[in-house]
């Protein structure tokens, strides 16, 4: 990587660093603040919109100390999607939208960036099937994907520095693996993502325990957009294994989502009901203090990152193999801390009769 990137790309965070103070009194006086209740961690008043500070700096980075590595219609395709995301964000950060009004911004955001910006999957090739072709299901198949990630990100943005740690670890993954496994010929996606890193990072020592300021919506749903379509841009040539590893990069808010799904349909509750038995949630329950639980759920998030990189090394059925250890290691992850319900371990159970059985063949 040339060194003139790596300059920008610190210098990208230094200006992170310096607007996060701006930007925090400008949420003071916007009004966008979170006020402690029964769902927040928080004890006192924080300002949100943090995620307005990342935009900021990945934006001058991006269109003037990087601009020479970035192809235009890409350039300004991906910004006005961005654009749209943030604006909606903000506003949701101000005076609290509902989840439908939340779904149409991000979808409006999603379709800018499909027609404009070429953010899209139009194919996928399947192992010992062949090319499947997605035709007219490659919009309704993008958007989804789009909106699932924003909302995935936006879950798990519980606790002080949670979602963009978890997200830096995520994105660092995702640039690595389209750098040195994908053969991604574009490498301005990577040289973006690593931008939108250093963004981070200079934000997260204000966003850490104890938290000086929060993302907000406003952050995490940009934060999840533009991973959203970093990794459709790594899947122009969609094979089982480049749909397999940002899937596993996001394990954690993906895992987070899809039980937190199951959850709500299991006890007849909407989707979009919020509770307070997410992954940070249950970990804390089980006694963990608030530093302790995102350093664990980093942690997480390095397993996953780490299993990744390994897709790329593998066989096909290698690969299958590792998928299904990963989902089966999961599944009694999520049931011993009673993500799902502490009466809803079906895997455990079974395994705890098999060894009952076995224990009582080998005593007689």
């Amino acid at each position: 990587m040339k060194f003139e990137i790596i300059v920008s790309l610190f210098a990208t965070m230094i200006i992170s660093a310096v607007l996060t103070p701006f930007v925090r009194r400008f949420a003071f006086q916007i009004g966008a603040v979170d006020k402690p209740n029964q769902r927040r961690v928080n004890k006192v008043p924080m300002p949100t919109l943090g995620g307005l500070a990342i935009f900021i700096a990945f934006t001058f980075s991006t269109m003037f100390l990087l601009r020479d590595q970035m192809p235009t219609q890409q350039l300004w395709g991906l910004f006005g999607g961005e654009c749209i995301i943030v604006a909606e964000g903000m506003i949701d950060d101000v005076f609290e939208l509902s989840p439908k009004q939340k779904i149409l911004g991000q979808l409006l955001a999603a379709l800018e960036v499909y027609f404009v910006a070429g953010v899209k999957m139009r194919y996928l090739t399947l192992p010992f099937i062949g090319v499947w072709h997605f035709g007219w299901l490659a919009l309704p198949i993008t958007l989804l994907w789009i909106v699932a990630i924003v909302n995935a990100i936006n879950l798990i943005d519980g606790l002080d520095g949670l979602a963009t740690g978890v997200s830096i670890i995520a994105l660092t993954t995702t640039g690595i693996t389209g750098l040195f496994f994908l053969n991604v010929a574009n490498t301005w996606v990577a040289i973006m993502i690593f931008a939108l890193v250093a963004a981070m990072l200079g934000f997260l020592p204000y966003n850490f325990f104890p938290a000086r300021i929060y993302l907000g919506d406003t952050g995490a749903q940009f934060i999840g957009f533009m991973i959203a379509c970093f990794s459709l841009y790594g899947l122009k040539n969609v094979t089982f294994i480049s749909v397999v590893i940002p899937v596993i990069i996001l394990g954690v808010p993906i895992t987070d989502t899809v039980y937190a799904m199951i959850r709500r349909i299991l006890n007849r509750q909407p989707i979009s009901h919020a509770d307070k038995h997410h992954l940070h949630h249950r970990l804390m329950q089980l006694g963990l203090t608030h530093r302790q639980t995102v350093l664990v759920i980093y942690g997480i998030a390095l397993i996953f990152s780490f299993i990744s990189l390994l897709y790329p090394l593998s066989t096909i059925w290698g690969s299958v193999l590792l998928t299904i250890a990963i989902l089966v290691g999961l599944e009694l992850f999520v049931e011993a801390i009673g993500l799902v319900g502490s009466n809803r371990q079906p895997l455990l159970h079974w395994i705890n009769r098999v060894v009952q059985k076995l224990t009582s063949k080998n005593s007689d």
